[in-house]
């Protein structure tokens, strides 16, 4: 009987190795790796996009800035060189400097403020610069892991069939059948052990005249509470 859980561990083994493979074959993890690599490309293009906008819109103001510097400082040398005389002209040309100048550093202080957020985006972008190098290496390995680990998964499973037709072989018919057809109903176990009275498939304790059953009944040895074989 004991070879009987010793076959029920191959077929467990076996079970959590096609359960792998299957996750391996379906690509989700790969899936999942690339789907981040495609998350922060698309992030990244969005954040270009907008350092793009920002940038036309700093040297629009950049352009202004030195549109209005240039038009004060002709104003000054006009007021200083002498071609105009008239008091009241000067006096006009006086507060037409003055606006020209507060104009410009209204547009000076949005261009700091440009300037600060193209600061704080050129940080944000070479972050994520920097999660697409690793998610897009990280989708690599997983690839070219997953290839590795399927080929190692079926060295295995072709030495565990061996090694379960070789448990298989010394086992008796009837209780092979019965094994398999509990191991299509029980989740992969048919078989546990009894261990100080417990049973180790469902882990309900046996009441005493169950435990009195087993030692002295014949055939084959079954949990009241989950059917499955126990192997005493």
């Amino acid at each position: 009987m004991s070879q009987l859980l010793d076959l029920q561990e191959v077929d467990v083994a076996v079970l959590r190795l096609e359960a792998r493979k299957r996750v391996l074959l379906a690509g989700e993890e790969v899936e999942a790796a690339r789907d981040e690599v495609l998350r922060n490309e698309n992030e990244l293009g969005e954040l270009g996009l907008e350092l793009d906008q920002l940038s036309t819109e700093q040297r629009r103001v950049e352009y202004d800035v030195d549109a209005l510097s240039q038009k004060a400082a002709a104003e000054e040398k006009r007021m200083y060189d002498g071609s105009v005389a008239n008091a009241k002209e000067l006096e006009s040309m006086q507060r037409d400097i003055e606006n020209l100048k507060h104009r410009r550093e209204r547009l000076e202080d949005e261009l700091l403020e440009y300037m600060e957020k193209r600061e704080a985006l050129e940080t944000q972008i070479a972050a994520v610069r920097v999660s697409l190098e690793e998610a897009t290496a990280t989708a690599t390995r997983i690839s070219e892991g997953a290839d590795a680990e399927l080929a190692e998964i079926e060295v295995k499973l072709t030495n565990f069939a061996a090694q379960r037709a070789g448990l298989a072989a010394g086992i008796d018919e009837e209780l092979l059948e019965l094994y398999d057809d509990l191991r299509v109903q029980k989740k992969g176990v048919g078989a546990a052990a009894l261990v100080d009275g417990i049973c180790q498939g469902c882990h309900e304790r046996l009441s005493s005249v169950q435990l009195d059953k087993l030692k002295h009944g014949g055939g084959i040895a079954r949990c009241d509470t989950c059917r499955r074989i126990l192997v005493l």
